[in-house]
């Protein structure tokens, strides 16, 4: 079996001490870049491997954070996730990612195995009824938790997300400027503080405009492109007849506009709908998707940015950190044409 290389090997090619190969390969400052560049470059072509877990023993650190979502197949949280990664980058460190689909057994089960490999930290979009005994075996045991998307009663970690019940009360706005007064919210959940928020901003957009609330023109549940289409027949069966949908993702008003062409009717003609997060595809939809940018690059780089400090000594402080959405108007979008 061939020997691994040692940093040692490295330092006796170049000439150079340990304690400068050692520092290059971290990308420490203290060493000039030509010289870091000239090292990495030896190290590769002697096969050197980075041993993290040796590094971890002389650190306390192991130079891992996890990483767990409701679904990373969802393009929102794969906007956040990339921002995270960007920003861990920086620092050299490597994440382990994990899907929870909302199973606290699934979320807790991960916590522990992070845990058990002596991860630096965790940045979490919480399932749906996460205890705060979790959240405190993460904390207990060293691990800092930073959330994002979704916020937990009761527990005072940094939180960073979008302000949900502005964004979607600059939707409804909107749909109320272009004389839209029936208009269903389609989506979402009362189970998460994302779902409830948004509800409740799309409740106060009404009452403001003098609207009266009318609940049976609330579609809750559906959160992907399947459940907007499938949403349609009970959209378009509303004995109220709306005339434009406030939905709770991109996603859902995609698979919406899909339902309602597919009985005959136009989006943004027939039917004004708005999206959420504007995710890339809501640009090139059709028609394009008039939405609202909910800041996931920053949401993630934030969170990313926040767990580093804690793990430096410096805190950011507790609690729930907005970032303020803003309204992106396009063609699914038009003025009340009323029913023939």
């Amino acid at each position: 079996m061939a020997q691994k290389v040692k940093l040692s090997t490295i330092a006796e090619s170049l000439g150079l001490s340990t304690a400068t190969i050692s520092l290059a390969l971290r990308d420490s400052p203290l060493v000039a870049s030509d010289t870091r560049d000239k090292i990495k470059e030896q190290a590769r072509a002697l096969g050197y491997i980075y041993n993290r877990r040796a590094a971890s023993l002389r650190t306390s650190r192991s130079g891992i954070v996890g990483v767990v979502f409701h679904d990373v197949m969802n393009p929102f949280y794969g906007e956040i996730l990339k921002a995270i990664e960007s920003e861990l980058d920086r620092s050299r460190q490597t994440f382990i990612l994990s899907n929870h689909y909302d199973s606290v057994e699934k979320q807790r089960t991960f916590i522990e195995t992070l845990l058990q490999l002596g991860s630096d930290g965790i940045i979490m979009s919480p399932a749906i009824g996460t205890p705060i005994e979790d959240m405190t075996l993460a904390e207990e045991n060293g691990m800092p938790a930073i959330l994002v998307a979704r916020s937990m009663d009761g527990v005072d970690r940094p939180t960073y997300r979008g302000d949900d019940s502005y964004g979607i009360s600059l939707a409804t706005n909107h749909l109320i400027s272009l004389g839209h007064r029936t208009i269903a919210m389609v989506g979402g959940t009362d189970q998460t503080s994302t779902g409830r928020d948004r509800y409740q901003g799309y409740v106060n957009a009404l009452r403001k405009a003098g609207i009266e609330v009318d609940p049976n023109l609330r579609i809750p549940g559906p959160r992907s492109k399947q459940g907007g289409f499938e949403a349609a027949v009970h959209f378009l069966s509303l004995p109220q007849k709306p005339t434009a949908a406030v939905c709770w993702n991109d996603l859902v008003a995609i698979g919406l506009m899909n339902g309602i062409s597919r009985a005959g009717l136009v989006p943004g003609v027939d039917i004004s709908v708005t999206g959420y997060d504007d995710l890339e595809e809501a640009a090139i939809a059709t028609p394009a998707l008039t939405t609202v940018s909910n800041g996931q690059a920053e949401v993630g780089r934030l969170a990313a940015r926040a767990l580093l400090d804690r793990l430096a000594g410096s805190h950011e402080p507790d609690g729930i950190h907005l970032i303020k959405p803003e309204m992106r108007i396009r063609q699914s979008t038009g003025p009340v044409r009323p029913r023939v």
